[in-house]
């Protein structure tokens, strides 16, 4: 089972119960709201999309359906039905409780100087304080070739094993990326899932490497809808979101 159906049989359940308020597919992130005001994030692909001026060609209207409905698209082949389908999830799943932890992610692991610290995507405010350890750090991108301390992601499948810890992106789940890239991670005694379009339930990465989650709640809807639509990313949602940290249930022990 791929972690995208893995995604939607944990959250079926409970989609069946809700209906959809608003969808914003911005430039930089969608967001997807349900009828009881909760709100879920996933970043919007800028590859890999339609030629022409129409970038979503999946069902139309999208409000007031169920979310069911939003959620199934997690499924797709299509990058932006498949970030629909993500930030439904993440409405659905991510709400406050107590297994949730705020703060830097990186002050809830240990990274030394001995590490090896892969990072697939580029979170740029994790970079100093991770070279700032002594750590090497990888850092892994859609590149061609090695270019300003990155290297392509074609390298990953012979440097990824050789790594202690590795920061990966959510954003795997929506190009179908992260079941490969996490057969590479066996030697990591860390593997967090970075990123706005984590999905925070630990269930749901049972039996997988994942040792922590690093996401974000949607704390006023609204306003967040506001800035995807006008094409703002993290840097604008200060003060929309609040940034969480929690254990998940892989095969290491984890120490978030």
């Amino acid at each position: 089972m791929t972690i995208n159906q893995r995604i939607y049989q944990y959250a079926a359940d409970t989609a069946a119960a809700h209906q959809i308020k608003d969808v914003r597919i911005g430039l930089g992130y969608t967001a997807v709201m349900l009828e009881n005001g909760r709100t879920g994030l996933a970043a919007t692909p800028k590859t890999h999309l339609h030629k022409g001026c129409t970038v979503f060609t999946g069902m139309l209207p999208l409000i007031d359906k169920n979310a069911g409905q939003l959620l199934a698209l997690i499924n797709s082949d299509d990058p932006i039905e498949t970030t629909v389908g993500l930030a439904t999830a993440n409405a659905l799943v991510n709400t406050s409780n107590a297994d949730l932890d705020t703060g830097d992610v990186l002050t809830k692991i240990r990274v030394t100087s001995s590490d090896q610290v892969a990072m697939v995507g580029h979170f740029a405010p994790l970079v100093k304080p991770i070279r700032d350890t002594g750590a090497e750090l990888n850092i892994f991108e859609q590149i061609a070739a090695p270019t300003r301390g990155m290297r392509p992601s074609s390298e990953i499948p012979q440097k990824l094993p050789e790594c202690t810890v590795c920061f990966l992106t959510a954003t795997s789940i929506i190009n179908h990326s992260f079941d490969d890239l996490i057969g590479h991670t066996r030697n990591c005694r860390e593997v967090i899932l970075l990123g706005a379009s984590t999905p925070l339930a630990a269930e749901i990465f049972a039996d997988t490497p994942i040792t922590g989650l690093s996401g974000v709640i949607v704390t006023r809807p609204e306003e967040l809808l506001h800035i995807v639509s006008a094409g703002g990313g993290m840097r604008r949602f200060k003060g929309v979101i609040e940034k969480v940290n929690r254990p998940a249930c892989g095969a290491k022990q984890p120490s978030l």
